[in-house]
């Protein structure tokens, strides 16, 4: 499936990725606040290596995690789009719909507004039955946001993240989705 150029909502663009936003998605990855509740932060070669496999994404599946820019600056902010997460939990094979954000940006509805047209290609063009969210048991921002587009709590898919440790305060997530009927009726 060939990947959508661009998607665009009343204050943002969604758009595949450039030279340029590596620095940009790098600093939100870098940022203490924006990772408490997703894992450790991230180098500029995480970043980079981050940017190559969802770049692959887009090639290979026809969706990705886009880059997502205000009409108002034009600069990358983060990212929003779908996803296949690469550990293996009970409700895999999946495609996920994710985000991240600058903190700088937090609080006005950038996550929300760019994750329901995610969501709307994910169903329209991609042809997707069913779309999840998850986060960790503690990341009530981004429960909130999951609540907000749409996506409806299935706490039975609950799982501790295999990638972390017993320890780890992060481990316990809670799972969010939406199948296409439920979404075509709920708009």
């Amino acid at each position: 499936m060939r990947a959508a150029s661009s998607l665009t909502t009343e204050r943002l663009t969604l758009r595949r990725w450039r030279e340029p936003d590596r620095a940009a998605l790098a600093g939100v990855n870098a940022d203490p606040v924006v990772m408490a509740t997703i894992g450790p932060v991230m180098t500029a070669a995480d970043t980079d290596a981050m940017i190559e496999r969802i770049e692959a994404s887009f090639d290979q599946h026809g969706f990705g995690l886009w880059c997502v820019e205000t009409h108002s600056t034009g600069e990358c902010i983060g990212f929003v789009g779908l996803s296949i997460p690469r550990f293996h939990a009970a409700f895999m094979p999946c495609v996920e719909v994710g985000w991240r954000i600058s903190s700088a940006e937090w609080g006005r509805g950038y996550a929300p507004e760019a994750a329901r047209a995610v969501l709307h290609d994910g169903f329209e063009r991609v042809g997707l039955d069913e779309i999840v969210s998850f986060t960790a048991a503690t990341n009530t921002k981004s429960q909130r946001v999951m609540h907000k587009v749409g996506l409806i709590r299935r706490e039975h898919l609950d799982f501790n993240h295999p990638n972390l440790t017993d320890d780890n305060p992060l481990r316990p997530h809670v799972v969010y989705g939406v199948t296409s009927l439920e979404w075509s009726t709920s708009c």
